[in-house]
């Protein structure tokens, strides 16, 4: 895989978190104020991860360098880390709702 194939299915991946995290945030709404704010600091914590993951797909496309494997590397474990938190964050809204 290229760094353009690379850089466009992370930015379909991007968006389907981002959509992810809209509708766990559209729940998180609805919880009550102590419980909301026990889930506040996962949800920064995902758009944090995306906003950084978002910026290297933008330098990546910009710079299209020759060996790009370290950045993949990185951007991957990112990845994997926001999977790990949202699974965090989405079940203290479902432990919520029991």
């Amino acid at each position: 895989m290229d760094v353009k194939d690379y850089c466009k299915a992370m930015e379909v991946e991007l968006t389907g978190w981002k959509a992810k995290i809209y509708d766990l945030s559209r729940k998180i709404d609805k919880l009550p104020t102590g419980d909301k704010e026990k889930v506040a600091s996962h949800v920064e914590d995902l758009h944090i991860i995306i906003e950084e993951l978002t910026d290297r797909v933008n330098q990546l496309e910009k710079e299209c360098p020759s060996e790009w494997s370290p950045q993949k590397t990185e951007m991957d474990s990112e990845v994997a880390k926001l999977k790990t938190k949202y699974e965090d964050a989405w079940g203290e809204v479902v432990s919520y709702w029991g």
